[in-house]
């Protein structure tokens, strides 16, 4: 596995899921990756073993900064370094309606980093609205922009549906799942703000995808809430269903930090190579 490091912070980041993919994949040849839930890439960027990359969010400033990073690495840092960090400089650029691809890029990597934690939040007007994070003490290595823009060479970025791609999967590709959770973790509560993003439907959707994968001779990893309702509907003969536990890393009205579960489903079995 490699250890590039993500260019952006993301609440409900991979990172921690890192060492437990490489265990599920390590008896398994990937023809090709799909990744329709992009966010901060982790689990792609420690990817090294892969035909073609196929990489999609309906996030469009996401989407655009790894554009930016893979095909104007160096125009998008001199940009990037010219904005400070202080509280007058982070709201003027976040009011700033910037017109150019590499500096709307460089506005949300600016943003993600001196932001409250790291979050993306728009209000109904789609404007990000997230408080300056006081991170007096904040520096970021442009090392990690120029790793990212040779890890991205090749790769195909599209702004889209997590179903864009679905036509071009084909036997022993593999389909890594992370959508934003409609439902809170360990308990019967829905996410007022991600239910809008990523309704309950659209997880009926999710499994209706993943029969497709299945049925393509593909394999699929999918990590979600540790939810009754999830279990319900994603959980399938045949394929292994794994309880995660996890910190919580991200804070907000009436969370707690602690320990929560999440779960992985796949239709990789453990030991075994599906080659033979």
């Amino acid at each position: 596995m490699s250890n590039i490091e993500p260019f952006i912070r993301w609440a409900g980041g991979k990172t921690w899921f890192l060492e437990q993919f490489a265990a599920t994949i390590s008896n398994i040849d990937i023809r090709n990756y799909y990744e329709p839930f992009l966010g901060g890439g982790s689990v792609f960027f420690s990817l090294e073993s892969y035909k073609h990359a196929y990489l999609t969010d309906i996030n469009s400033d996401l989407i655009n900064a790894y554009i930016q990073i893979r095909d104007n690495p160096q125009e998008l840092i001199l940009k990037f370094q010219s904005f400070e960090n202080s509280e007058q400089q982070y709201y003027h650029i976040r009011q700033t309606e910037f017109t150019s691809e590499i500096d709307k890029a460089a506005q949300f990597i600016y943003l993600n980093q001196t932001s409250y934690n790291g979050l993306y939040r728009v209000n109904k007007n789609g404007n990000y609205n997230v408080p300056y994070g006081f991170r007096e003490n904040w520096t970021y290595n442009i090392e990690r922009i120029l790793t990212a823009n040779q890890k991205l060479q090749g790769v195909r970025l599209k702004c889209c549906d997590f179903k864009e791609y679905k036509y071009r999967i084909q036997r022993n590709d593999l389909v890594f799942l992370d959508p934003p959770y409609t439902v809170s973790h360990n308990n019967n509560g829905f996410i007022e703000y991600n239910k809008n993003l990523f309704s309950l439907n659209d997880q009926y959707r999710l499994r209706s995808f993943i029969d497709y994968i299945r049925n393509k001779g593909a394999y699929y990893i999918l990590t979600n809430a540790a939810h009754p309702k999830i279990e319900e509907i994603f959980k399938i003969d045949g394929d292994r269903m794994v309880e995660l536990c996890r910190n919580s890393l991200i804070g907000g009205k009436n969370s707690k930090r602690g320990k929560i579960t999440e779960y992985m489903f796949t239709n990789i079995h453990e030991g075994v190579n599906h080659d033979e």
